[in-house]
């Protein structure tokens, strides 16, 4: 089943690609903060492709599509305002989802025009290539992907604030970065993690919300604050997640 929705999601991130490639209108839309033509040009060109293979979709543009069956959560172009300044570090990102979960996922970067994609239980792979498990590295070395502002120190080595979640996480995946820890004021929906939840998963990187809340949904208000990194190092950016942000410690 995985299989043939990943070609159902392939196919639908070449057609964010496509109408990207012609797409005139790069300002914002005046309808809601954050929102631009190219995020509606994008949003239609995947939802007609994953719609006629069979999934409801969740769209951070259009929202959830009544009916049942199996969900595609859709980021049409994760990191916006990135594309709106001709930064060139955002991507589409589309999870299907069973109910067990997470089943397949890709993420399109546009701007090196890699594609990271996962298979529940059968491996992650960036352009054809299977991603190895990755190796713990320790807090003091780390290099991690911030989203909005650290308030302090801590106690990993270097940060990058790159703007782009799903890419950011898939980076994690890939070796690129250690780490990935979400301090912003209102969290991220769905459609920002879910599709490199996956791709994390399939590596042996862990994901968990900072405030231990289940990151698997397809509510369109919901928020999380997503932490990803091998097992041993998360339990690290978490306590460090606490210390900074005043967070309730674990129980």
């Amino acid at each position: 089943m995985s299989g043939n929705l990943l070609e159902v999601l392939n196919a639908a991130a070449d057609a964010v690609e496509a109408a990207l490639s012609v797409c005139e209108d790069w300002g914002p839309t005046g309808a809601k903060h954050g929102q631009y033509g190219f995020d509606l040009a994008a949003d239609a060109a995947a939802c007609a492709v994953l719609r006629d293979g069979g999934l409801r979709v969740l769209s951070e543009e259009s929202g959830l599509a009544p009916g049942d069956g199996p969900v595609a959560v859709l980021d049409p172009v994760d990191g916006s305002t990135n594309a709106s300044r001709g930064i060139r570090y955002y991507a589409t990102s589309i999870c299907a989802l069973d109910p067990d979960g997470p089943v397949a996922a890709v993420v399109h970067d546009h701007g090196s025009s890699e594609r990271f994609e996962a298979s529940r239980g059968a491996g992650a792979w960036l352009d054809g290539r299977r991603l190895p498990a990755r190796p713990e590295t320790p807090l003091r070395a780390a290099v991690v992907a911030v989203n909005g502002t650290a308030p302090g120190a801590g106690g990993w080595a270097q940060t990058r604030t790159l703007g782009a979640a799903a890419l950011e996480l898939c980076a994690v995946a890939a070796g690129r970065l250690d780490g990935y820890l979400d301090f912003s004021a209102d969290g991220l929906g769905s459609w920002d993690y879910l599709g490199a939840l996956l791709v994390c998963r399939e590596v042996g990187v862990s994901m968990v919300d900072a405030l231990r809340r289940h990151l698997v949904t397809v509510d369109h208000g919901a928020r999380r604050a997503p932490l990803a990194a091998t097992p041993l190092l998360l339990e690290e950016l978490s306590g460090a997640h606490r210390r900074l942000s005043g967070a309730p410690a674990r129980t």
